[in-house]
């Protein structure tokens, strides 16, 4: 098997967050569906102003690209780990690793007005120039699972070109995660909302699909209603919606309109 030819990997960046390390369990899943690797990515600064500030920055990377993989080994899931440290800008690196992954994951805990710091605005750029599918997990884990009785998928119905595979991606990860999906049309023209929620499915008879005519604005939608939303998933033309759906810095609980996104590109 040549290089080109090696399956694509799920790629997990990691800072030594909690937040990422949540994103790259998220990640181990699609990484077993898709039977490939989980690569977990680490960016270093490409400059450092003396040696002790290198060693600090190495150790740093080191560390965190151990605790997640630990993190993933004690889960128990057959998923073959890679691991690399990088160097430079965290987006340009993440960018460069998209052209080559299947799949990038990185955690958020949503974009403030200053929100510089890896993971934070650098989600909205990756899911505006990356080159694969892009998945931007918030934190869940905080969310006491008594008050919440059903964590939706939500996926809009548009006329767009590649609103086919936006909403295949969406039922593959409610068949994946064994979630139901909130299904978004009607009102922005595009008739007979309830007709392609039948033939989605006949296509997933195991998916509980449930058709909410709305209008297809899954960013709208997230501000307007209070259930609880997973995952919302959009194609790469509106990837402009992501920091609206992922919502502001903050406790999930004093914020419950915002969800984790996965932004569609093939």
């Amino acid at each position: 098997m040549t290089e080109s030819d090696s399956p694509k990997p799920v790629v997990a960046a990691i800072d030594g967050s909690g937040t990422a390390i949540n994103a790259a369990l998220w990640a181990v899943d699609e990484a077993i569906d898709r039977s490939v690797p989980l690569r977990l990515v680490c960016v270093m600064k490409a400059k450092h102003p003396s040696a002790d500030d290198y060693y600090a920055d190495k150790h740093h990377a080191e560390a965190s690209i151990r605790a997640a993989q630990d993190a993933v080994e004690a889960t128990g899931r057959p998923v073959k780990i890679e691991t690399a440290i990088l160097s430079g800008l965290t987006t340009f690196n993440l960018i460069e690793e998209s052209q080559s992954a299947d799949m990038v994951c990185v955690g958020s805990v949503g974009i403030g007005r200053s929100a510089r710091a890896i993971l934070g605005s650098i989600a909205a750029e990756l899911a505006e120039k990356a080159h694969c599918p892009v998945a931007i997990i918030r934190p869940q884990d905080e969310i006491p699972r008594d008050e919440v009785d059903i964590r939706w998928i939500v996926v809009a119905v548009t006329d767009e070109i590649d609103n086919e595979s936006v909403i295949e991606s969406a039922m593959n990860e409610a068949r994946l995660r064994q979630t139901p999906v909130l299904m978004l049309g009607g009102r922005d023209g595009l008739d007979g909302l309830d007709d392609i929620v039948k033939q989605w499915k006949g296509r997933y008879p195991d998916v509980h699909v449930y058709p909410v005519s709305d209008g297809a604005d899954v960013a709208r939608f997230i501000k307007k209603h209070d259930e609880w939303v997973q995952l919302a998933v959009i194609g790469g033309s509106r990837a402009d919606e992501v920091t609206q759906i992922l919502g502001p810095r903050g406790h999930p609980l004093l914020h419950r309109r915002a969800a984790s996104v996965l932004i569609v590109r093939h």
